[in-house]
C-alpha cells in the first residue's frame, strides 16, 4: 500500500511540473514583449508656415518622415531615432534641399520643426515642446509669430463673457519670428484677437484676426502659430493651433 501511494504521488508531480514550467515560460515571454514595446523614442512634428514655398517632403537623413506638405500643415507626432540628427525639407518629389537643421533629439522628447518665412529666405527651427501638463487649474500656451507681412501685433485672449476693451494684451508688440515660450494662464474659454501693436482702445473693427471661442481644459499645453492668410493678397492673418499636451489623452 505504501509503495503504490508513493508511485501515485510521483506520477502526479511530473505533469504539474510541466504545467508550472510552461506557465513560467509564457510569463517570461509576455514580460519581455512588454519591455520591448514600452521603449520611449523622440517624437517630431512639422509645421509648414511659409506662404510661398513649394510643397515639401521631410527627411531625417535618408529616411522620409512626411510627404507633400502644403502651407499651414501641422503633422501629428512622428517617432524618430534619438541623437544628433539632421532634418531636411526638400521640394516635394525631389531631393532638392530647401532647408535643413541639426538638433539633438533626446529619448522621450517632443519636438516641432517649424519651416517659415518666405521661399527666398526659408528658415527652419527646431523647438522643444512641452510634454507635461500645465499646473492645476492652468493652461500653457506658446505663441509663434510667422505672419510675414502683418507688422508688430498685440495678442489678446478675451475670456468668455468679457469685452475686448476690458482686457489687456496677453502678448504685446510681437514681431515676426517671435517665440513667447510657454505662458501659464487660467484654464477656461477664450477668443483670440490680434490687433496692430499699440491700438488703443483695442476696437474689434480694427482687428486683423478675431477667432472663435475655444475652451482650454486644465493641464492642456498648446502652440498657437500666427501665419499669413491663404490668399497672399488678402489682409490680416490666420491662426493654426497644435496640441502639445492633451490631458484627455494622458
Amino acid at each position: 500500500m505504501v509503495r503504490r501511494s508513493m508511485f501515485n504521488i510521483t506520477s502526479l508531480v511530473r505533469p504539474i511540473t510541466r504545467v508550472v514550467g510552461a506557465a513560467a515560460l509564457l510569463l517570461a515571454l509576455t514580460g519581455c514583449g512588454a519591455i520591448i514595446s514600452s521603449t520611449p523614442v523622440p517624437q517630431l512634428r512639422v509645421v509648414t508656415a511659409s506662404p510661398d514655398a513649394p510643397r515639401l517632403d521631410i527627411y531625417q537623413g535618408p529616411n522620409a518622415l512626411a510627404h507633400n506638405l502644403g502651407f499651414g500643415t501641422v503633422t501629428s507626432y512622428i517617432p524618430l531615432s534619438p541623437g544628433n540628427e539632421t532634418i531636411a525639407a526638400n521640394t516635394a518629389g525631389t531631393r532638392q534641399v530647401l532647408s535643413a537643421s541639426k538638433a539633438n533629439f533626446a529619448t522621450s522628447g517632443q519636438y516641432t520643426v517649424l519651416i517659415g518665412s518666405t521661399a527666398a529666405s526659408l528658415q527652419q527651427l527646431t523647438l522643444t515642446d512641452q510634454s507635461q501638463p500645465a499646473p492645476a487649474g492652468q493652461i500653457a500656451l506658446r505663441f509663434l509669430n510667422q505672419a510675414t507681412h502683418s507688422g508688430p501685433i498685440d495678442i489678446y485672449l478675451v475670456p468668455a463673457g468679457q469685452r475686448l476693451v476690458a482686457v489687456a494684451p496677453t502678448v504685446a508688440n510681437t514681431l515676426f519670428g517671435a517665440n513667447t515660450g510657454y505662458l501659464n494662464l487660467p484654464a477656461g474659454a477664450y477668443s483670440l484677437v490680434a490687433m496692430p501693436a499699440g491700438t488703443i482702445p483695442p476696437t474689434p473693427s480694427l482687428a486683423i484676426y478675431s477667432g472663435p471661442q475655444v475652451t482650454y481644459p486644465s493641464g492642456a499645453a498648446r502652440t498657437i502659430i500666427l501665419i499669413d492668410p491663404q490668399q497672399p493678397s488678402a489682409p490680416g492673418l490666420q491662426v493654426i493651433t497644435a496640441s502639445d499636451f492633451d490631458p484627455a489623452a494622458n
